[in-house]
Formats: C-alpha cells, structure tokens, sequence
C-alpha cells in the first residue's frame, strides 16, 4: 500500500469519530439554547444606570438566564410606568424600583410575597444648565433663595418631584411663588429639560441627573431638607422563573456589586 493509500485509509477512519464528536458538540449548544431562560426585568430612573451596568455583567457571566431590560418611572401617569404596565398584563418577571411604590404594589397583590430585596438609597440632587451660575445649597436658606431666584425651575413627577412638590416648597413657605414658574416633568428626565434651555434650575434624583450631558450638577439638597429614597426589587407575581428572578436580585444586591452602584450616585445597600 502507498503512502497516499494509507493516508487516504486513515483519514477516512477518522473523519466518522471527528464528525460524531461535532455532532455531540453541536446538540450540547442546542440543549443549552433550549434550557436558558429569559427573564424580564424593569427599572426605574434612579437605578437605571447601575441596571445597565449589572445587567450586561450578568449576561456575559451566565449562560443559563438571560436578562431582558427595560424602563419605566416608578409612578406617574405616563403609559411606560411600571404600575401601568403591570396593570396591562406586560410580561415582566423583576421590578426595581422606588420602595414606596414597590410596597404599595407589593400591597395590591401583584408582586411576590417576601421578595423585596433594597438595593440602595438615593438623594436628591439640583443642577443648572452647564456652565451657567451655580447657586448655593448649602443651607435652607440658602435652598430657598435658590428656588425663589431661578426664573424657571423642574422637577419629576416620581419621587424626589412628589416630595419637592407637596411637602418640600410648603416647608420653605414658597409654594406659591415657586409653582407660577415651575413644572413637574413626566417621564423625561429633569437633566434633559436642563440641557435643553427649557429650565433654568432643577432638582431630581443624584443618579438621574449624574449621566446627563450638558448640564452642572450643583449638589445636593442640605440633611434638614433631603429626602432619601430606597430602591428596591422584587419579583412580580405568578412570573414564570421565579427561581432565577430571585438570583439576578440577589446578584444586583451582592457586596460585589456595591462599588458600581455606588459610581451611579447612589447609596449601595448591599446584602451581607
């Protein structure tokens, strides 16, 4: 027999056992497709950003669930809010966001008992247009000055603009003066109007205003003023993965993760 025979002879025995170890290998990626699973899960403004972040992290490390993301105010009348698009039916298996709606959804039956999980707390920040004069905030006083000198002022209709609106303007005795020149912003973030000229002076929360361009963030409302609000997550009820609904909860909420939160503006809570 020639070389070239035996060549022949030998490749021919092998290329059944190479073709069977590829046919092995091509039905293990198809097993793996078939049993990763998809979960849905929504975020609010104030932890958005952080979501973005963790979420790709937990795709690109796990090959059994998968995170699908998406947005929504934690309340307010837009058609995105979180409570809206629970009470159409949306498929969503984690919601994060504002403790206070989460308690009340948690409240009405719809999310899972026991499942809450606070990822972290958020202050309330101001900002102007950028480079425009920042006023000073350190004091009450000071804050209430700010509010009465702008000529144009926003904040959110979630939860730092609720407070502002309701109780904050109240304490300092301006409601009045304030509400003929401001507005509560639905949906759109305070930073963007900022950036576009279409306010002069606006507060929301640290974590939504850090990410936007174009505008200065001035600082924080002072501690007799502030109003702190926790973040939370939990999983909605009658999700169809509720087992890796609770892990990608309790990954966001792992000490692990408490650095990136924290470069978000926010406060981490993390689990121990």
């Amino acid at each position: 027999m020639t070389s070239d025979s035996i060549l022949a002879f030998s490749t021919f025995r092998t290329m059944p056992k190479c073709l069977g170890v590829a046919a092995i290998a091509l039905g293990l990626l198809a097993s793996s497709a078939v049993h990763a699973q998809t979960i849905t899960a929504v975020s609010s403004g104030g932890f958005a950003e952080a979501f973005k972040t963790l979420s790709a992290r937990y795709n690109a490390g796990n090959t059994g669930t998968k995170v699908e993301t998406s947005f929504g105010p934690s309340m307010g009348k837009t058609a995105n809010a979180i409570p809206a698009r629970l009470a159409r039916g949306e498929t969503v298996d984690v919601v994060i966001m504002v403790g206070g709606a989460l308690d009340k959804l948690m409240e009405s039956g719809q999310l899972e008992p026991g499942s809450k999980v606070v990822l972290a707390n958020s202050r309330i920040a101001c900002a102007v247009p950028q480079g425009k004069p920042k006023p000073d905030l350190r004091t009450v006083a000071s804050v209430r000055q700010a509010f009465l000198d702008a000529p144009s002022i926003a904040w959110s209709d979630s939860a730092s603009g609720e407070y502002i609106q309701h109780e904050m303007l109240a304490r300092l005795g301006i409601e009045a003066e304030v509400k003929k020149k401001g507005r509560q912003i639905p949906a759109t973030p305070v930073g963007e109007i900022l950036a576009r000229g279409e306010a002069a002076f606006g507060c929301q929360q640290h974590s939504e205003l850090q990410p936007v361009h174009g505008i200065d963030i001035v600082g924080e409302l002072p501690d007799e003023l502030q109003r702190v609000t926790p973040y939370a997550a939990a999983v909605v009820k009658h999700s169809k993965h509720p087992a890796a609904s609770k892990a990608f909860i309790n990954f966001l909420a792992a000490p692990a993760n408490a650095a990136t939160i924290a470069e978000t503006g926010l406060v981490p809570v993390a689990k121990k």
